[in-house]
């Protein structure tokens, strides 16, 4: 996916173009996407792709396109304080950007299959909050990596104002999806070759909008342990305030 808007030279100029194609259409977004730098999620000898509005993978790194990135973020309709959950969370930069929205009061969880794709995302994390100028301009919710298969999370866990889920959902684990919002939440997946948002507008309603077609890799299922038992994934939910301690440069 993606190919949308013509490639940038740098992030400045590939969020320009996203902007006059309508796909960043608000202040909160726009200052997120130019705040973290998109090449700083690529490997070294792929950054040269790293403003062109197209997915890249390598190994089970992946990033989605720009344009996807940015109708995700305006979907999910953020706010300061809420709490987020991406699953599939991928290298971070998504995240990052979540988190810069969020604020210090909100909290931000990532759940990601891969183990290796999680030390990279902390490895990106913690380059950004040692690196970027954009570190000290914003009150930032930093996000919290775990590695689990996302369809195996805890039932004790809390529910999120908003979720994201980065690969394609099968019809049968909609309502799975449904049980982690809050109500007055916001989910946004990739269902039925459709990009959609949900919002949960009381204990057993939803409005659902498709916003675009997108071709997204399906979740993976579950396998279980050689005991037979699942692996369930815990999150830590602390309503008030981003459970990580706040770092700053060179602690």
């Amino acid at each position: 996916m993606g190919g949308a808007v013509s490639a940038g030279e740098d992030n400045d100029e590939l969020i320009d173009h996203l902007k006059a194609a309508q796909y960043i259409r608000s202040e909160l977004v726009e200052q997120a996407f130019r705040a973290v730098d998109r090449a700083d999620y690529y490997l070294e000898e792929f950054k040269e792709n790293a403003y062109k509005d197209l997915a890249w993978k390598h190994g089970n790194i992946h990033l989605s396109a720009p344009c996807i990135y940015s109708e995700v973020m305006e979907a999910l309709d953020l706010q300061p304080g809420l709490s987020f959950l991406n699953l599939g969370s991928g290298t971070g930069y998504l995240s990052s950007m979540v988190g810069l929205i969020l604020g210090p009061f909100g909290v931000n969880h990532g759940v990601e299959l891969h183990s290796d794709v999680t030390e990279y995302a902390k490895q990106k994390l913690d380059f950004f909050i040692r690196t970027s100028d954009s570190f000290d301009k914003f009150d930032f919710c930093e996000p919290s990596f775990v590695t689990g298969n996302c369809l195996e999370i805890s039932p004790g866990c809390s529910q999120y104002d908003r979720v994201y889920c980065g690969a394609g959902v099968q019809k049968q684990h909609e309502g799975y999806m449904k049980s982690l919002l809050k109500v007055g939440g916001v989910l946004v997946m990739p269902l039925e070759e459709k990009l959609t948002k949900i919002t949960r507008t009381g204990p057993s309603a939803w409005e659902t909008k498709k916003i675009l077609a997108v071709s997204f890799a399906p979740l993976i299922q579950p396998c279980q342990s050689e005991s037979g038992e699942s692996r369930l994934v815990q999150l830590r939910l602390l309503k008030g305030t981003c459970d990580l301690v706040s770092r700053t440069r060179g602690s």
